[in-house]
């Protein structure tokens, strides 16, 4: 491989500085100042966040970005352009005109004179009704449910695109480049085609530059942050960022930058592997990188060698994102204490909406009633348990204060010893998530150039993927899913423990590491074996049927099951647990991050021999 000037390079040391929109403020002058870096990375974009710079350019025209980034960046800017550190981040959000505009000026002000590009190209609202007219249903990705009966128009529409709008841009000699909704690794694989000169078709290499951007893309989740064995972080100080050192085949090395906090081990990397990747084939739209080709290895102190990916052609579809206003929501959470919980918790309910006029006024109730109390505790927060009470409804007037003083009423005319967690609140407004596939020629991505020329970019060389889901099923290793309520094929066949072997109950996390997450409305968990001698045993007892009776919340919900043996993991896509997506969802978890330690506390028959292993990290 050969970089800008022709000659061959060294790995490119890529640096991440935000895992999200409101992520640590210190974290880019910790990047900057902490080493040696050629490029600060910053991922600010989430479905969520899509819907709050929406509301945010409602009420200023002139937002829709990541405002943040800009007190991120002037403590360092002078610095990284004095040292060629390229600046590259999603912080455009709905607006990477704005934001460019925004960093021109405040560079302006510091007497700098930065090289500011910024992508197009990805926002598709204003083009639904064309696409619509051609035919496109824009079917929910889960529901299969058209656009046209979803009772309403979404408010934003973005398209995933790739790297190769970054790759152009510092190219052309962009010092920094401002991009809307670009997929997470794009940030690291945009960079790395740029430093070694890749082609479109260098598939391997993108698809290592991929999983190595999924590493780092969340920040400090792969130095430590959000790590099940807590007994393997010696330094609990604030988890350093992480960097990845991308080479010219598209293997890296990921580490932090020395004398900072937290780890850098195969189990750090392993968690943030499975975080939110549902199937193993994680398409791109410039490369499907095969996650259950990358070897994972030690390569010293912090350092964790990714090697081995396989790439294929990206699928012949984009994802799209769109967000609709939902309606408005109101919560109020009731403490019940002692006995009788259950009986306090039926008559509150009905005495509530008795003083409300009736549940059915509302377009959804949800309570959920919270057990923390144990018999004869030993202090009075031991005792309670939580009433948590949402209604939904699209007119505000519903589920404001005429729901929440509601509650106050129970005070003196309700079960012994009410009291809330909160005052009365006000309603909030609410988004659903609708997740969609366009073709990919549909999406026309440009790069606005430091002089202001506009470059389209082409789309890349796609696969025969898009028929479903972003990839297909093509591609080396692509694993069977289960279908639901069903054993694969290697369920059935292997790793069975044998009838005689003794166990023990214990806690599946005595032996596993879990790591889960969001994707829409779906719960992501991935669960890995600590130590390679129980992969067989987890791959054959943790079948879907299973997982349901652990998780009771998944019962009845449809369930795909992946298996990645080269991580010695499984990865399960919980489909319809959060509902229409985090903004709309009820659950008190509602982007499902405590779900895999949920798993991982409950208690299974686990064979003896594995108990007994030393547990290193």
């Amino acid at each position: 491989m050969t970089g800008p000037a022709g000659a061959p390079r060294r790995p490119v040391r890529i640096a991440n500085s935000s895992g999200f929109y409101g992520d640590r403020g210190a974290a880019a002058r910790e990047m900057v100042e902490g080493g040696p870096i050629d490029v600060l990375t910053g991922d600010y974009l989430a479905e969520l966040t899509m819907l709050i710079l929406w509301k945010a350019r409602e009420k200023d025209p002139s937002a829709g970005y990541a405002r943040t980034v800009l007190g991120q960046l002037e403590p360092v800017l002078g610095t990284c352009l004095d040292r060629g550190i390229k600046i590259v981040n999603n912080a455009g959000g709905l607006n990477p005109a704005g934001l460019a505009a925004e960093l021109q000026a405040l560079a302006g002000r510091l007497g700098l004179h930065p090289k500011i590009a910024y992508l197009t190209g990805d926002d598709l609202l204003p083009r639904l009704g064309e696409l619509l007219a051609s035919g496109e249903t824009l079917a929910h990705l889960d529901s299969g449910q058209p656009l046209a009966a979803a009772g309403g128009k979404p408010v934003t529409a973005n398209a995933y695109l790739g790297g190769w709008g970054i790759t152009a841009a510092l190219a052309a000699g962009a010092d920094i480049v401002i991009c809307p909704r670009v997929t997470d690794a794009s940030l690291v694989s945009g960079p790395a085609a740029w430093w070694h000169g890749w082609a479109r078709d260098d598939f391997d290499a993108l698809a290592g530059a991929i999983v190595a951007g999924h590493v780092i893309e969340c920040g400090p989740q792969a130095t430590g942050g959000n790590y099940s064995f807590l007994d393997e972080i010696r330094d609990r100080r604030y988890p350093g960022f992480p960097i990845a050192e991308v080479a010219g085949d598209g293997s890296s090395v990921i580490t932090k930058h020395p004398g900072t906090g937290g780890l850098v081990s195969p189990g750090t990397v392993t968690a943030q592997l499975l975080y939110e990747i549902a199937e193993p084939a994680y398409a791109n739209p410039d490369a499907i990188a095969h996650f259950d080709t990358v070897t994972v290895g030690r390569d010293g102190p912090d350092r964790v060698a990714l090697s081995g990916t396989k790439g294929s052609p990206p699928p012949a579809t984009a994802k799209v994102a769109m967000n609709f206003a939902g309606g408005y929501r109101n919560t109020m959470t009731l403490v019940l204490t002692g006995l009788d919980i259950e009986a306090k918790a039926a008559w509150a309910q009905d005495e509530l909406f008795a003083v409300l006029g009736g549940r059915d006024q509302f377009a959804e109730v949800d309570a959920r009633l919270l057990r923390f109390d144990a018999p004869d505790a030993p202090t009075n927060e031991q005792a309670t348990a939580h009433l948590r009470i949402t209604v939904k409804d699209p007119d505000p007037r519903k589920v404001g204060r005429r729901f929440s003083n509601a509650t106050m009423e129970l005070a003196l005319g309700g079960y012994a010893g009410f009291h809330t967690t909160t005052p009365p609140t006000p309603e909030s407004e609410y988004g659903v998530y609708w997740p969609a596939l366009v073709p990919a020629t549909a999406v026309a991505p440009v790069v606005v150039l430091p002089d202001g020329t506009a470059l389209a970019i082409e789309p890349a060389p796609a696969g025969r993927g898009g028929a479903g889901r972003p990839g297909g099923r093509e591609g080396p290793g692509a694993p069977e899913a289960a279908a639901d309520g069903q054993p694969t094929a290697a369920e059935r066949a292997g790793g069975r423990a044998e009838p005689a072997e003794e166990t023990v109950a214990a806690p599946l996390g005595r032996v596993c590491g879990a790591r889960s997450g969001d994707k829409g409305g779906n719960a992501n968990v991935g669960i890995w074996a600590r130590d390679p001698a129980a992969y067989p045993w987890l791959r054959a007892y943790l079948t879907t049927d299973r997982l349901r009776a652990l998780l009771p919340e998944a019962a009845g919900l449809p369930v795909r099951r992946f298996e990645l043996p080269n991580l010695g993991a499984l990865n399960f896509v919980i489909a319809g647990l959060l509902g229409e997506g985090v903004a709309a969802s009820t659950r008190p978890d509602p982007q499902a991050k405590g779900l895999g330690e949920y798993l991982r506390s409950r208690s299974v028959a686990i064979p003896a021999a594995l108990l007994r292993r030393d547990h290193g990290g």
